[in-house]
């Protein structure tokens, strides 16, 4: 069995909205960043949003902290969820991943990684 196999998948408190970043704009600074990712693009920002109507639900892989050369764990997780036809963002850490899912979809999404082997925590 590999590592990707069989991961603990812990559902983050809270909802989230996925942000354009603009530029010379700084990100504010005020606890609710779960993450910011810099792209050729300008990126983007996942940030708390509890009362969003279009928000998401973040899963992380990282309380099992796997290393940067691991393969496959992000794989594994959203394989599953492509198959399942559910859209994800991601955004990776040193020890993990962030996934993101739509909240109306958590459920049904939930269902799907745990068919594959994963275990939703939280």
């Amino acid at each position: 069995m590999s590592m990707a196999d069989g991961q603990t998948l812990r559902l983050l408190e809270g909802r989230y909205v996925l942000q354009r970043l603009v530029p010379d704009v700084e990100v504010a600074d005020d606890g609710e960043v779960l993450a910011v990712v810099h792209g050729p693009d300008g990126g983007a920002c996942m940030r708390r949003q509890d009362e969003a109507a279009d928000a998401w639900a973040a899963l992380w892989n990282g309380d099992e902290a796997h290393p940067p050369d691991a393969t496959g764990m992000l794989a594994a997780v959203v394989a599953p969820l492509a198959a399942g036809k559910v859209p994800v963002w991601v955004a990776a850490s040193f020890d993990g991943d962030v996934v993101m899912i739509p909240d109306d979809r958590l459920d049904e999404a939930s269902e799907l990684l745990r068919r594959a082997g994963h275990r939703i925590v939280g």
